[in-house]
Order: structure tokens, then C-alpha cells, then sequence
């Protein structure tokens, strides 16, 4: 027999939507819309197209949810339907194709990688504007990445999933969860650093 990884409450509402329980239904999208709104919201930066991708994500979780078989979180499940419905609602506006990040163009003459000195702002909680103007320097940052590297990085160091979970909802290796990652994470480095030196302005 396989085992649940659904954690308690989820398991029991699964069992109840599978008996045909609307309320069920209603609880789920209740525990998980909003977080699939936000993502959405961070992945395309629209309303309406977060707006989509939830509609979507839960439209095609109840069309399959009765053949669910519990072997990953509940949430896990719907973040996969959510990743694909970003991917697919991208494709369909037809963008520029994702750019790959050379690790080379991070790299200094003598091959070795830059450092940037990000400032900490965090031991000085009575300077919120200076904190406000970091997280939209860190927001703005983000929507610059490329779509393939920004979808691992919400779901890695935004919605907290493990590599391995991050792997398994967007159907990659955990070495590409790893690179993109990686690559993201210098990416968003070197532009809040220049942003910093600059005035806050990416």
C-alpha cells in the first residue's frame, strides 16, 4: 500500500470531496488560494493574470482530484498544476524565449566570481523607508529574471519547498533545481547590489 503523504486535515477533505462534499471543495480552495494567488501575482505581476492561473489551478485540481492519490502534499500537487498553468498562460503570450544565465558573466578577468555587498538593514527596525525602498528593489529585481529561473526561486526561497519538491513539481532534475537557483540568486545579487550603489532604481 502506498503511503499518504497528505497531511491530516488534507486527507480527510480529499475523502470528503471524493464522497462529493461541496464544502470540502470550498475548504481547500480556502486553505490554498491564497498562496496560489500570490504566487501567480509574483510569477506574471498582473492581477488578471493571477486571477487565471488560480481559477485554473483549482478548476483542473476538482477535474483530478478524484484520481489524487495522496503520494505528495496536497499543496505540493496544486503548486505543480499552478507552475504549469504560469508556464502555459506565458507561452500563450508569446515571450521572449527564457535566457540562459552564463555562470561566466559573473565572473571577474582572473575567473573568479564577484562580491557584492549587500547593506543589512535588519538590526535597524526604526528606518522603514530605507526598508520599504529595499523590498521594492528586491521585488523589482525578481520580475527581471528570466521565467524558468524565477519560477525556482519563488518556489525554492519564497514558498520555502525543498529541492527535491521544487524538482518534482516543475518535472526537472534536482541538479537543474540547483543550477537555476543558483543562477537566480547571483542574478538577483548583483542587481540589488547595483541598484543599491545607484539610488535604489533597477
Amino acid at each position: 500500500m502506498t503511503a499518504i503523504a497528505t497531511d491530516v486535515t488534507d486527507h480527510h477533505l480529499i475523502a470528503q470531496f471524493k464522497e462529493g462534499s461541496m464544502e470540502a471543495m470550498e475548504t481547500i480552495v480556502d486553505r490554498y488560494e491564497n498562496r496560489i494567488f500570490i504566487f501567480g501575482l509574483k510569477m506574471c505581476g498582473q492581477l488578471q493574470d493571477a486571477e487565471d492561473i488560480t481559477q485554473d489551478t483549482f478548476l483542473n485540481a476538482f477535474k483530478y482530484l478524484n484520481s489524487f492519490r495522496e503520494e505528495t502534499k496536497l499543496k505540493n500537487w496544486l503548486f505543480k498544476i499552478a507552475a504549469t498553468a504560469c508556464i502555459r498562460k506565458r507561452r500563450k503570450k508569446k515571450c521572449e524565449p527564457d535566457r540562459e544565465l552564463s555562470l561566466e558573466s559573473f565572473m571577474n578577468k582572473d575567473g573568479t566570481f564577484e562580491t557584492y555587498d549587500i547593506p543589512d538593514w535588519s538590526d535597524d527596525p526604526s528606518d522603514k523607508v530605507l526598508q520599504a525602498e529595499m523590498k521594492a528593489v528586491i521585488s523589482n529585481a525578481i520580475k527581471t529574471l528570466p521565467h524558468k529561473y524565477k519560477l525556482v526561486f519563488n518556489l525554492r526561497d519564497i514558498e520555502g519547498f525543498s529541492t527535491k519538491e521544487t524538482a518534482d513539481i516543475l518535472g526537472i532534475s534536482i541538479e537543474s533545481v540547483k543550477t537555476r537557483l543558483h543562477r537566480a540568486r547571483m542574478a538577483l545579487r548583483e542587481k540589488i547590489s547595483h541598484a543599491y550603489q545607484e539610488g535604489k532604481s533597477v
